[in-house]
C-alpha cells in the first residue's frame, strides 16, 4: 500500500474538519465585523452587493486559510508518525 492511499482517509476527514472549522470561524468573525448574526446570502433582496461581496471575500479567506492550516497540520503529524510525507 502506498503512502498516499493510507493518508488519504485522514486527509478526506481533515478537509470536512476544516471546513466545518473554517465556517465556525467565519460566523464568529462575521458577527463581530458587521454586527449581526448572519452572512447575507447572495440572493436575499435586502442585501446590497457591497455586503453580499465583502461577506464572499472574508468568507472564502477564512475557509482558505483554515483548512490550508489543518492540511498542513495533518500531513506534518502523518510525517512525524511515519517518516513519511504525504505527497512523497
Amino acid at each position: 500500500m502506498t503512502v498516499r492511499a493510507v493518508y488519504k482517509p485522514l486527509g478526506v476527514l481533515l478537509g470536512v474538519l476544516g471546513g466545518l472549522a473554517g465556517d465556525a470561524v467565519f460566523a464568529q468573525v462575521w458577527k463581530r465585523v458587521a454586527g449581526r448574526g448572519e452572512a447575507p446570502r447572495a440572493t436575499a433582496r435586502r442585501a446590497t452587493w457591497g455586503q453580499v461581496l465583502a461577506s464572499a471575500a472574508i468568507q472564502g479567506a477564512i475557509f482558505g486559510l483554515v483548512k490550508a492550516a489543518i492540511d498542513r497540520g495533518g500531513a506534518a503529524a502523518f510525517h512525524r508518525l511515519t517518516g513519511t510525507w504525504p505527497d512523497d
